[in-house]
């Protein structure tokens, strides 16, 4: 069964920084897309970013330059390093795996349960 965690939200200031990591159990996540997603309040869920198995990154506007993607297949641990963090970021974040990369996303097939973030000004 598969399985995806999620881990490392919590709350800081704007400007502050979050590292987020998603533990994959129960496959082996290297052949598959793996990306992070959020949702805000009243808003629908959105991309954040996605990497593809061959390590090739794509990221929403808005994260570029903050952001970065990252995954370790031995470990089978997904990552999303988040800096300069901005009260818009508030959100639950959301990991999620597929097989399917179009080049800007991981079209998602299984997903985590999710950790929150919440930024202030």
């Amino acid at each position: 069964q598969v399985q995806l965690v999620e881990s490392g939200g919590g709350s800081v200031q704007a400007g502050g920084s979050l590292r987020l990591s998603c533990a994959t159990l129960g496959y082996s996540s290297s052949t598959y897309c793996m990306g992070w997603f959020r949702q805000a309040p009243g808003a629908e869920r959105e991309t954040v970013a996605g990497v593809d198995s061959d390590g090739s990154t794509a990221y929403e506007d808005s994260v570029k330059g903050r952001f970065t993607i990252s995954r370790d297949n031995a470990k089978n641990v997904l990552y999303l390093q988040m800096n300069n963090l901005k009260p818009e970021d508030t959100a639950m974040y959301y990991c999620a795996a597929g097989k399917s990369f179009t080049g800007t996303r991981c079209i998602a097939d299984y997903w985590g349960r999710g950790t929150q973030v919440t930024v202030s000004s």
